[in-house]
């Protein structure tokens, strides 16, 4: 396609209003909503896989707007009522879809690659770890976007009606909804009572990825193969629609797109598992000593290292050889819902944690500490505050001899500790120190095991 046809099609189509709505729309999505995007390491300015994943997360409404468009670009040579005379000339039909569909396709992806680099810009100075991973992200969900415009275009052709184009957007809106809430979930029970959905194979059909929960989360290599045959399965059914003169060839238009989502099927994996996966390369470790962030979180480790060597002093001075010995950022992948993994031997931290972020210096120590004695058992992806934090509180004073709340406590929140936690420190140092020893290593059981109320330990009832 040369510029001057270009230049033509761009200003007969509705290919540049496609790619200004997909943009814009987004855009205005991720600065006027607060949502998830902009809060704690997943935000989307903050690492380039979580970039990736929330702006490809936009697909559940941008991809349904393309298909719509789409639509609205099948039905102009109907409007125009040029149909008879273009099939009367020379040009052939393949030629005059080509530049259609090349030209929404072009559109399409600049404007999906605007705003990635939107997020590039703004990524780029605030982490020290920079890697390639999360492109096969953002190339898939721009052929998407393509596909899907494609697949419009086609389907507009073949049913020219002013019905067309916002049937396919419905449509296509909830299958995404779908995917994404019913349909594309699997519901597993949980031994803590509780059950939790996780994304099966067929939500994977959907352009759209679920939320970012962790930093170092990302799609597997065989979802990424599985997308761009579905991908490239619509892409091929909705160009054959373009050119399809009869209704026999419209039928078999549809092969492509059959066949796509069934190869699609049988290459995505079927185990959650082999959805989301860690990234190897991200959760690497890096260390000063005892104390260990992972790679994506590497400019981190100057401020932890100090406080992190002090904590495991202070945690050994009090608990002997039952001290925790090492420092380590978690890099555990747990589905939500499901109760916390702790280790006796490390002191594992989460950057999403407020007493561990909020904090630096002796206030870091104490969080640490409070970490090392309680790491808290709320199920993961949920939140609360309680029992486990009176327990942190009362138990880093015990080690440090003076009690006062976390400094990353919530301002409203930290007289309801005092209230509730000083007495109970008071208590426990009061007893003679076997008892003390006794009813911390009770604690300390209670809060790694998640099996029991350390708080209520503390206090000198029986762990439940």
């Amino acid at each position: 396609m040369n510029t001057g046809v270009l230049r033509i099609e761009l200003k007969r189509s509705v290919a540049p209003w496609a790619g200004a709505l997909v943009l814009t729309t987004a855009l205005a999505f991720l600065y006027l909503v607060i949502g998830s995007w902009w809060q704690g390491t997943t935000a989307w300015t903050a690492q380039w896989t979580s970039m990736a994943l929330v702006t490809r997360s936009m697909l559940f409404y941008l991809w349904p707007l393309a298909v719509g468009l789409g639509a609205l670009q099948g039905l102009r040579d109907h409007r125009s009522k040029m149909s008879e005379l273009l099939t009367s000339t020379p040009r052939p039909p393949w030629h005059r879809a080509a530049t259609s569909a090349g030209t929404t396709a072009i559109t399409l992806s600049s404007a999906f690659a605007l705003l990635v680099l939107v997020g590039a810009v703004q990524v780029l100075p605030s982490t020290e770890y920079t890697h390639l991973g999360w492109l096969p992200i953002s190339l898939v969900g721009a052929l998407f976007l393509v596909a899907g415009a494609v697949l419009g275009m086609g389907a507009g052709r073949a049913l020219p009606s002013v019905l067309t184009p916002p049937a396919l957007a419905m449509t296509a809106f909830v299958f995404t909804a779908l995917m994404q809430m019913s349909l594309g979930r699997t519901e597993t029970p949980m031994a803590s009572g509780f059950s939790t959905t996780e994304p099966n194979r067929v939500s994977l059909l959907s352009p759209a990825v679920e939320e970012v929960r962790n930093v170092f989360v990302t799609l597997s290599a065989s979802v990424h193969v599985g997308q761009t045959i579905w991908a490239l399965g619509m892409a091929g059914t909705g160009f054959a629609l373009l050119v399809a003169a009869t209704w026999r060839a419209r039928l078999t238009a549809l092969t492509p797109v059959l066949a796509g989502a069934v190869i699609a099927l049988l290459v995505l994996p079927s185990d959650p598992d082999r959805i989301y996966v860690v990234d190897k390369a991200a959760a690497k470790l890096v260390c000063e000593g005892p104390v260990c962030v992972t790679k994506t979180h590497q400019d981190r480790l100057a401020g932890l290292a100090g406080p992190g060597k002090e904590a495991l002093r202070l945690l050994h001075g009090a608990l002997g050889g039952r001290a925790p010995v090492a420092v380590r950022e978690n890099t555990a992948l747990l589905p939500n819902g499901s109760t916390p993994q702790w280790s006796r031997e490390t002191l594992l931290l989460d950057f999403d944690d407020d007493i561990v972020t909020a904090t630096k210096g002796d206030d870091l120590t104490r969080a640490l500490i409070a970490e090392g004695m309680v790491p808290g058992c709320t199920p993961v992806g949920w939140s609360g505050f309680g029992g486990d934090e009176y327990a942190q509180a009362v138990a880093a004073g015990w080690v440090l001899g003076d009690f006062e709340p976390l400094a990353g406590t919530p301002a409203g929140l930290r007289g309801e500790v005092d209230t509730e936690a000083r007495p109970v420190w008071k208590k426990l140092t009061s007893l003679p120190r076997a008892e003390q020893l006794s009813r911390i290593n009770a604690m300390r059981a209670a809060a790694l095991s998640c099996k029991g109320d350390p708080f209520e330990v503390l206090s000198g009832g029986a762990s439940r």
